[in-house]
This record gives structure tokens, sequence and C-alpha cells, in this order.
């Protein structure tokens, strides 16, 4: 048992809970040990995130217990939960776009003299939390322009300003590269050191086995069993998880043929972040986009497809050169993207699965700007079931679908349009083993058929996984060009940190 761990700080005992006709949680009892880091794992739809949201008050339970340090309690809402010192971090990131950073990591709480904000005490305290977490997070701009990952920190550094003893963290790695999970890793370490419980939600099992003392494995809204973790293994877990094993994580490879045509040309493209980059993507190629956050690769992907505007330099695609570029136009010349954030960059969450489906070919559905409700309903029906998106029906909206059927949802809306080009930023973020691997299987079908891929991924077993070569940036640069099937985690880690000069050594010791 670790040091600082003691006896239980919360308890679940037959938690139950439906939306409607829909059974989230049924009759939940688990421990969690002060002390303890304890994680929850399940695919989309087990739950898990409903148990999250209801230890830390962001949803009320319809029936059972939950027992705080020995004493019952019934939250109504996060500022409850807070009031007993429990604090959620939540997948949707839910920080004010105009304040700073500061600001909203103190919202609610700022140094106040008469009623007035001391603006310099909440500075000195922000850089002090920075400095002893180690989250070296700007101040100087609205967190609304922040790249995803600052604002994950940004929630982090909130929850830890309120001086929680117990943190809710639901999927607090999703937006993170592998050097910032690494340090999200010594923090949660860090927590648990000094006593503090947390409650870990997490679809990355190597990050549950590396981190979590307890864990608990979660299917169809019931417990499937609860235990150490140094019990179990990425593949108990996944056979937990599914109720049966997962053969294979990835799909067999992908290789284009000899003399396979180029169908995505990049040459000395410059752009904000991005400084002089030349690639060529082949027919039935995937190649990967590797490097940390910050090295330029959603800027890159960006500024092929025209989200970014570039300074110079030139993009072909089956040959022919693109003039001016924007998202639309490239649809049409056979280039399409899904974006980072399905939620904020790709669905329209309020609108049905239906309309998100087919939002790529509504000119081709419509007759004097009205929509053919019959073509629509056929067109959006074949697209959802030819990527297997799991809805009651076609008219819920978008946001009652699961991560993984969100993520299949742009897939449909893109497949539509037949690209000879596909450029996915992140395809598998926030998205659980078994829906992971349908995605691959997508990804690989599509370069199966002759067309390309480019994946941008923070994951490096994934990047090792499907890629055919990867690619990996540092400052805006291509710095290293490696064999998907032969490279290691450690080749393209090596590529992401160190200069040329300091991979040379690497390569050097390694011989």
């Amino acid at each position: 048992m670790p040091e600082g761990q003691g006896g239980a700080h919360l308890e679940l005992r037959a938690v139950s809970k439906r939306f409607g006709g829909v059974r989230a949680l049924e009759s939940v009892s688990i421990q969690v040990s002060a002390g303890s880091v304890h994680a929850l794992v399940g695919e989309n739809g087990a739950g898990k995130s409903t148990l999250g949201k209801i230890i830390g008050g962001v949803i009320t339970p319809d029936s059972g217990e939950i027992v705080l340090l020995g004493r019952p309690v019934r939250f109504h809402s996060p500022r409850e939960a807070l009031a007993h010192r429990v604090a959620t971090i939540a997948q949707e990131l839910a920080i004010v776009p105009g304040l700073s950073a500061a600001e909203n990591v103190y919202l609610g709480i700022e140094p106040r003299r008469r009623g007035v904000v001391r603006r310099r005490e909440l500075r000195r305290r922000y850089r002090e939390l920075c400095d002893a977490v180690g989250f070296g997070v700007p101040d100087s701009a609205p967190a609304g322009s922040m790249r995803t990952a600052d604002q994950q920190k940004v929630e982090i550094l909130r929850a830890l300003a309120r001086d929680a003893e117990l943190l809710v963290l639901d999927e607090p790695s999703a937006a993170l590269g592998p050097a910032e999970v690494e340090r999200l890793h010594e923090m949660i370490r860090s927590l648990r050191a000094r006593g503090r419980t947390v409650v870990l939600v997490s679809h990355f099992l190597r990050e549950v086995l590396e981190v979590a003392d307890e864990v608990t494995v979660l299917r169809d809204g019931r417990v499937v069993r609860s235990g150490p973790a140094a019990g179990e293994s990425e593949g108990s877990l996944v056979q937990a998880m599914l109720g049966r094993p997962l053969e294979q994580t990835f799909p067999p490879r992908v290789t284009p043929s000899e003399g396979a045509p180029v169908v995505l040309s990049v040459r000395h493209l410059r752009a904000p972040g991005v400084e002089d980059v030349s690639l060529e993507l082949r027919a039935g190629e995937i190649v990967a986009l590797s490097g940390l956050v910050g090295s330029g690769r959603t800027e890159l992907a960006e500024a092929i497809v025209g989200l970014r505007r570039s300074v110079s330099g030139s993009v072909e695609v089956a040959g022919s050169r693109l003039g001016r570029r924007s998202p639309r136009r490239l649809l049409s010349r056979g280039l399409a993207m899904i974006p980072e954030s399905r939620k904020e960059q790709g669905l329209l969450l309020d609108r049905p699965v239906r309309e998100n489906a087919v939002l790529s070919v509504l000119d081709e559905l419509s007759r004097l700007s009205y929509v053919r409700r019959r073509a629509e309903r056929r067109t959006a029906t074949e697209a959802l079931r030819r990527v297997d998106v799991r809805a009651a029906n076609a008219g819920v909206a978008a946001n009652a679908l699961s991560g993984g059927n969100q993520q299949k949802l742009l897939f449909a809306r893109v497949l539509l349009c037949e690209p000879e080009v596909l450029v996915a930023d992140e395809p598998t973020r926030g998205v659980d083993v078994g829906a992971r691997r349908a995605i691959y299987d997508l990804l690989t079908a599509f370069a199966a058929e002759g067309r390309g891929v480019l994946v941008i991924s923070s994951d490096v077993e994934e990047v090792l996984g499907i890629a055919s070569r990867i690619l990996v940036m540092r400052s805006g640069r291509l710095v290293a060009e490696l064999e998907g099937a032969t490279a290691t985690e450690q080749d393209v880690v090596a590529a992401a940190l160190l200069d040329p000069e300091g991979l040379a050594g690497v390569a050097g010791m390694a011989s």
C-alpha cells in the first residue's frame, strides 16, 4: 500500500443512474482508499464518466449512497462538492475564453481588498503554483487563444488552487504530448505522496497501469471487477472492458505499391508555426506526423488544408497545384480533414446525427435552396452504416453519442466526399479501446483503396502501429523521417526531443 494510503476516502454504495430509458449505471459499489490513485476504465458508454461526474457533484444519482470520509453526502452541484474539498477536472474544458490563465485558475477565489481584485497578488500566487506543479503556462494572452494542451493545464491548476483533497480527473492527458503526460504523471504521484486522493478516468490503459494503485473496470453500467492495478495488464483490462479478448490493437499495416503516384505534395510551405516544410504522400500510404505538443504538427495540417494562411510554398493534390486554399474549395479538389477537436471544430452538437453526416454533400442534396429530406435520410443512413455509427436513430442530437461514435460520425461525413487525401488530426483522442480499433480499420481501409492518409498523433504507440512512414516535427520543422515498420518508441521520442547532434549521439550509443 503506498505511503499515505489509509482507510476509505470515498465509498459508493449501490449507485444507479438513468438518462431517460438508457441505463448509465446500475447498482455500482466501489471503495476508494485515502491517499491512492483509483482508476475507472471501460469503453465509451460503460458509465465511467457518469460515475466521475456523480463523485464531483456534476450529476445526482437516482439511487444509492455516497460516503465521504465516513459520512454520507449528497452533492447537487460541483460547488457543493468543492465545499467538501472534492474537485473535478472535466473532459470538456470549462475555461472562460476572455480571461487570462491566472484569472481562470483563481476564478471566484481571487485575492481581494475591499472588493477589488489584487492583480499583483493574483499573478504572484499563479507563478508560485505553476512553479510548484511544473506547468509553464503563460499568462499574457486570453485562455481562449491557448492551445488545447495549455487549456487542460489551466483546468488542472484550477483544481489544485482550491486545495482539493479528492480530485476527479476525467481524461486529463487526452490533450497532452508525451513529455507533458509524464509531467502529469509526476504531479499525480506527488499528490498521492502528499495524501491526496485521485480518481482517474482514462482510456489510456498504459497510463492507468503506470500511476494507479487500484482500478475498477466498468461494462454496460456495471462493475466487472475492482482491485489492485498491480494484478492487471493491458490485455486483462481490455478483456474485462470488452467481455472478450482484443486479438490485435492495430490492423495489418498498409504500404504503398511500387511506383504508387504521389497524391499530396507539399513544397517549402511556410505559415505561422511552420518553417519551410516539404513532404510527399503516396496513394495507399499512411504517413504520421509526430512530435511534442507545440512542434507545429497541427499548424502544418491547418496550413495544408487552408485553415491557416500560408506565407509561401505550394500544395498539390493528385498532381494539381492548389491556389487560394479554403476548406470548402479543397474538399471539392479531393482534400479533406478530420480536425483535432470534434466538439469545437467538427460537429454541430445540437443538430441531429443525420444532418451532421451529410454536411459535406449538402449542395448535392439540395434543390432551389431546400434540402431533399428523403435523399438526406437515404444518404445519411448509408454513410452511418459504412462506418458503424451506433445511435438510437439518426434523428438524435450528435451530443447524445459517445466519443467514439462522434468521431466515427466525422469519418462518415468525410468519406461521402470520396477524397483523394485525408488529413486526420488526433483521430482517436478521447476514444476507448474498442472504438479506437474501429477507427484504425477505417484509416487502413481508406488507404487500401489507393488514397493517402496523413495522421497527426501524440500517441507514439499509435504512430508506430499504423504508419508506413513517420515524420517527426520540432519547432515548426521536419527533423526526421522514420520507417514505421522498423522504428522504435525511442527513435520517435529522441527525434522529437533532441537536436541533430544529440540524435546522432543516441544512434551511436544504440549501435
